[in-house]
């Protein structure tokens, strides 16, 4: 790992809010991922699965941590099963955790060598009433793959089909939704490294540049920052590839008067940031150019202030599609017939702004957080209107991520990137 090693005070918090939900006398499992191939004997890197690393910080493939709070023994109550490393694997591969360095990392005290999983939980099964199986629930999730949990949940329904069976994910999904101080810290760093990566490109861009120049500018700058990269795929999208809300291929020249629509954060010990700004090739916005930005610009704004505690994330979206719409209004891209004849289902500011403006963040780009469920301080969201003009030629969004607060507008975690007209220009044109 590039990151330095995370306090494992915060993981055993993690574990004593989670087990606390626990049903008596019941068990949980959490498996890491899968190491994929990608054909003969190459694959891809490996990415812990959220959920073991967010109670272990376990950060090692097959890993498996069980939890039993009413396990009869004290030893049997937190276990964590390791790959036993060897010589060879050292050699090959470097030495993965030791038993020794596995407590430091996660404060689980029993840690059992891999091979000897099936018969520990033999006798596990035997104590216990409950299994917690680990289903992925995200209203996003589209798995066509059968991942290392899946196999899991298999196998255990087959070998012990008379335990009653409870679901871990709507556990997690509040508990991760709610970030513990050490958390924001974590998100704070990820979003300073997307600072610098940020800052370094308003020197560099400039017209006839490539977006994948641009990305490996990013690159370079994340990970001699101790990031492992980019939180998710990049999104370097100049002129109207900006009205293609994923556009990733960032293989186009940009080109002078354009503006180019960043999309693109780093993460860091696992923990996402997400930014987007939108800045111009020649170092100057035009008018009408900076008069959709600053529209996009108050809007965020404007949206910010409401992520309070109580706010339900649908009617937020309501408000802020007013807000929206307003502007749309001012920019003369939609008149008052296009607003009073709208589908509801579809309201006209659509047209122009056919995302969500926020989603929770923290370990996944895309967080876990039940979004029927009122807002609470301490949950991180992002905060990102967009207005796409493909008949105009560009398309602009502007994103910073926050921090709900208990009393008060939320926390800018991003309050130090440059967002304002005037001094994108000015450090582009230093």
């Amino acid at each position: 790992m590039k990151y330095h090693q995370i306090d494992r005070q915060l993981f055993i918090k993690n574990r004593e809010k989670f087990t606390a939900q626990m049903k008596p006398n019941s068990v949980a499992i959490f498996n890491s991922n899968d190491i994929y191939p990608v054909s003969a004997d190459s694959t891809l890197p490996f990415a812990q699965h959220r959920d073991i690393f967010y109670l272990s910080g376990v950060d090692q493939e097959e890993s498996i941590l069980l939890l039993f709070p009413d396990a009869p023994y004290e030893n049997l109550k937190e276990i964590l099963f390791l790959k036993e490393t060897n010589e060879h694997i050292a050699i090959w591969e470097g030495e993965k955790l030791t038993k020794e360095r596995a407590f430091e990392t996660s404060g689980v005290k029993t840690v059992i060598w891999l091979q000897d999983f099936h018969k520990t939980l033999k006798e596990i099964m035997a104590y216990s009433e409950t299994i917690y199986i680990n289903t992925n629930e995200h209203y996003r999730a589209s798995v066509d793959t059968e991942t290392r949990e899946a196999r899991f949940v298999k196998w255990w329904k087959e070998n012990y089909p008379a335990h009653k069976v409870e679901k871990s994910n709507p556990i997690l999904q509040r508990l991760r939704s709610v970030k513990e101080s050490e958390e924001i810290d974590l998100i704070q760093n990820a979003c300073n490294i997307t600072e610098k990566g940020f800052r370094r490109l308003l020197s560099f861009v400039k017209p006839n540049v490539t977006e994948y120049e641009i990305e490996a500018e990013l690159i370079h700058e994340f990970v001699r920052n101790r990031s492992k990269g980019f939180a998710y795929t990049p999104i370097i999208a100049s002129g109207n590839n900006a009205n293609v809300l994923h556009y990733i291929e960032n293989n186009q020249q940009c080109k002078a008067g354009d503006l180019i629509l960043l999309d693109v954060a780093a993460e860091y010990a696992n923990y996402s940031s997400d930014l987007s700004r939108t800045i111009p090739v020649s170092g100057r916005y035009s008018e009408r150019q900076k008069a959709v930005y600053n529209a996009v610009l108050r809007v965020k704004n404007e949206a910010t202030k409401m992520l309070t505690p109580g706010t339900l994330w649908k009617q937020y979206h309501l408000e802020v599609g007013k807000i929206m719409t307003s502007e749309l209004l001012g920019l003369g891209l939609l008149d008052k017939a296009d607003v009073q004849n709208e589908n509801p289902d579809w309201p006209a500011y659509k047209k122009y702004f056919m995302h969500g403006t926020s989603h929770h963040m923290g370990l996944d780009t895309h967080d876990y957080g039940l979004l029927h469920e009122p807002m609470q301080a301490n949950m991180v969201f992002t905060v990102e209107p967009g207005i796409y003009i493909p008949a105009e030629g560009f398309g602009i969004r502007i994103e910073d991520n926050v921090v709900v607060q208990e009393s008060g507008e939320p926390f800018n975690l991003m309050r130090n990137i440059p967002v304002e007209v005037e001094e994108i220009e000015s450090l582009m044109n230093a």
